[in-house]
């Protein structure tokens, strides 16, 4: 089934997100171009990565390895060269690293030091440095992956050891909530767990992704420095 809408309207979706980014930035005194919008296209077809590269996006968002490889199957580019980066965001087994190694310019999901093991084995096969941020589950959410916050060092120190990894930063997702509160304790406690293993490792961990359709203005004020977008990109899956 063709889930597709207009090309106009999905520039009409990301004008208004840019402009909710652009009032949350002018709240907290930030500047807009300190952050990335991610189009998180997963469900979506194909249609949604040619229309995150008409529109000029930096980067596309994807949940499974699989559904990945499909749409890659249909893109001139393999390697990032269609002009768009590719980021694995969703949970990811040990047993599809090698693929996902593959696929994409950048895996932010990395939660567990097993995860990180193979990310790096196979990244030597195809002789790369694999950029890759660590997923903390920082809201405490049961139905969230990524590692506890009291794992973090332990994660952080493994990775460093990994010599075909290239740490970035930190990832989380915010508890399902409709309390804003929510949200902005669960991205506080990303950046402090943050501040305190760059302070602890000395290493400069820059990227924090958090925030997505529903909490931008908490994500923002917190220290975002990417914005992983869907629904209000896209429309409801």
């Amino acid at each position: 089934m063709d889930d597709s809408i207009s090309y106009e309207a999905f520039a009409a979706n990301v004008a208004a997100v840019e402009e909710r980014i652009v009032e949350a930035c002018r709240a907290c005194g930030r500047k807009p171009d300190e952050l990335t919008l991610m189009a998180v296209t997963k469900t979506h077809g194909p249609w949604a990565i040619e229309y995150a590269l008409r529109y000029g996006l930096k980067c596309v968002g994807e949940n499974r390895v699989q559904e990945a490889e499909g749409k890659r199957s249909d893109k001139p580019g393999q390697s990032g060269d269609d002009g768009i980066r590719w980021e694995l965001i969703g949970s990811l087994q040990s047993n599809k690293a090698k693929l996902a190694v593959a696929l994409f310019e950048r895996v932010q999901s990395v939660d567990r030091i097993k995860l990180a093991l193979a990310l790096d084995r196979y990244a030597a096969e195809y002789g790369r440095r694999l950029p890759i941020l660590l997923q903390i589950n920082a809201g405490r959410d049961p139905a969230k992956y990524g590692a506890e916050l009291e794992q973090a060092p332990a994660l952080l120190e493994a990775v460093l050891g990994c010599a075909n990894l290239d740490v970035q930063g930190l990832m989380t997702i915010a508890p399902l909530s409709d309390d804003p509160d929510v949200a902005m304790r669960t991205f506080d406690a990303l950046r402090e767990v943050r501040d305190s293993l760059a302070a602890r490792y000395g290493v400069a961990l820059r990227e924090l992704s958090m925030g997505m359709s529903g909490d931008i203005p908490q994500a923002v004020r917190a220290g975002s420095t990417m914005l992983r977008v869907g629904t209000a990109l896209f429309g409801a899956r």
